[in-house]
């Protein structure tokens, strides 16, 4: 490798002066994230109309939301690997448009066949353009303090969109009808590519013009795929299905198969240096389990509020207002402003904290359970300790990242949310299902309401349930303090040197540098 060029890439070309419409490209890139993270979401709240009126059945309704998770969790590596080659804008805006082709696809669904093959093409579009959209932020702001400000943004779109999902569902589908929960993609996808088309220019010499590694797609793909369909199989079949083990023997053979091909192939699709390097390595873990933790108390939570509380759709949306005003806190008040003092660790491990604190107030959960005096404090210090970790968390998914290799470490942060997502849902409905089980064998003998004592049982088994939330927090905290050694912005302390993309360890030129991508040539 030659010497790595001076100049950061959110320069002109040419000019020495930054991009004067980074911050508008900011705008529509945040567009296209809500989007993508309300998708999450938004569909939870509008399934069970989506069910009636299509005819689904009962044990074909979960393809609403496997068909979408799959093709995303499955592709997002791909996807990223396409931006990287394509370009970033390109791969941006195609994936825009065809979210909003899909989208309009599964707003105007007959049948089930319909509604499924819409929800797997926006899975695919989703990722091209979600690794696509985190790249172009890695390699437009490299300013250590412009950079606090426009990870703080997207950390807190990425944390709290899929609250806000679940207020936009409730109230799309109880005054309008279901099917705007996706025409409501629309207007954001068109919005957003328009102005990415106009505003956004991508800086030259960045793209990885390498052939693509087929191999490494099939391998990850399938692996993937594998492993998300066994997490989301055993919520439904069971830990000790015959297809939920294949599918997880299936993807651990993949998925080892995938690295080994990885570290052997010329152009890998994953180079393995996105991993190996400690600090992005922590960060996708950590980011991972704190995901699994929050997505399975977003189910909790929502049941628990409309089935014990009798909160109607639009209610139980704005209940979760307090988690979002404290994830916008938290990234842009708490991590922006002291993302530049800190090393990251400080804001990631004490942010996973604070969280797990705020599940902790949530197992406290029954029957009677206060709104104000449990939920709502529960739910502010959930999304503090989240928006505050999420935002030096997405700023370091790049970190030291070469350019080249912007699009698949930008896949590899949304995969980490994907599977984590997945997980989540999953492995904490089983723990809450076991528990509940166990609460009604223990007191069926004494019960003289049945009704009364299912709805005890399923609170019983959500608190225990959260219990395991919090100890999965209190792990990624721990991960993030140990795994995280990179100083603030411009001490150098433990950055990454070497030709990733760091400064090296004595390196005092200045805040800028920590955060510099090299364009390197080769």
């Amino acid at each position: 490798m030659s010497k790595t060029a001076d100049a950061p890439l959110s320069r002109t070309a040419g000019t020495g002066l930054p991009d004067p419409s980074r911050w508008k490209a900011l705008a529509f890139i945040a567009l296209a994230q809500l989007m993508v993270v309300l998708d999450a979401t938004i569909v939870n709240i509008a399934l069970p109309s989506v069910q009636t009126d299509l005819d689904i059945s009962e044990g074909n309704k979960q393809w609403v939301i496997t068909a979408y998770a799959l093709a995303f969790g499955g592709l997002l590596l791909f996807g990223g690997r396409i931006a990287d080659l394509w370009g970033r804008k390109r791969t941006f805006v195609v994936g825009l448009i065809g979210f909003a082709l899909a989208s309009a696809l599964g707003g105007a669904a007959q049948n089930e066949a319909m509604m499924f093959g819409s929800r797997a093409l926006q899975g695919v579009f989703g990722a091209l353009l979600a690794p696509a959209a985190l790249s172009l932020l890695a390699v437009m702001f490299t300013d250590a303090k412009e950079r606090a400000k426009a990870f703080g943004i997207y950390g807190a779109i990425a944390g709290g969109g899929g609250a806000v999902g679940l207020i936009l569902g409730g109230f799309l589908t109880e005054y309008l009808n279901w099917r705007w929960t996706f025409f409501v993609n629309i207007p954001f996808a068109v919005v957003a590519a328009v102005g990415a088309y106009f505003v956004i220019r991508e800086p030259s010499g960045t793209r990885n013009r390498s052939p693509l590694d087929i191999p490494g797609v099939v391998l990850s793909t399938l692996g993937l795929v594998a492993l998300v369909y066994g997490f989301t199989r055993a919520e439904s079949a069971g830990w000790s299905n015959g297809l939920t083990v294949a599918m997880f023997i299936a993807a651990a053979v993949l998925l080892i198969a995938f690295v080994v091909t990885e570290a052997l192939v010329k152009s890998p699709l994953l180079p393995l240096r996105v991993l190996t390097e400690r600090n992005r390595g922590g960060v996708y873990l950590s980011l991972g389990l704190a995901v699994i933790a929050m997505f399975g108390l977003f189910l909790f939570l929502t049941y628990y509020l409309q089935i014990v509380k009798n909160y109607s759709p639009v209610t139980t949306g704005f209940a979760f207002l307090p988690m979002i005003a404290g994830m916008i806190t938290g990234s842009t008040q708490i991590g922006t402003r002291l993302m530049t003092r800190v090393p990251p660790r400080l804001l990631m491990g004490p942010g996973f904290l604070v969280a797990a604190i705020g599940m902790l107030l949530l197992t406290q959960l029954d029957l009677n359970t206060s709104y104000t005096a449990v939920i709502l404090p529960g739910m502010l210090l959930l999304g503090l300790g989240m928006g505050t970790a999420f935002m030096p968390a997405m700023s370091l998914a790049t970190h030291g990242i070469e350019p080249r290799d912007a699009g698949v470490a930008s896949a590899m942060v949304n995969t980490s949310q994907q599977v984590g997502g997945a997980i989540g849902t999953a492995l904490l409905n089983t723990i809450a299902a076991g528990a509940t089980t166990a609460y009604i064998a223990d007191h069926a003998a004494r019960a003289t309401d049945p009704e009364l004592l299912e709805l005890q049982a399923m609170v019983s088994g959500f608190a225990g349930a959260i219990w395991w939330a919090v100890g999965i927090l209190v792990a990624a905290a721990a991960i993030a303090a140990v795994m995280i050694n990179t100083g603030r912005p411009g001490t150098g302390t433990g950055a990454v040197g070497g030709g990733t993309g760091g400064a090296s360890g004595g390196n005092a030129e200045g805040a800028e540098d920590e955060f510099r991508i090299p364009v390197v040539a080769h």
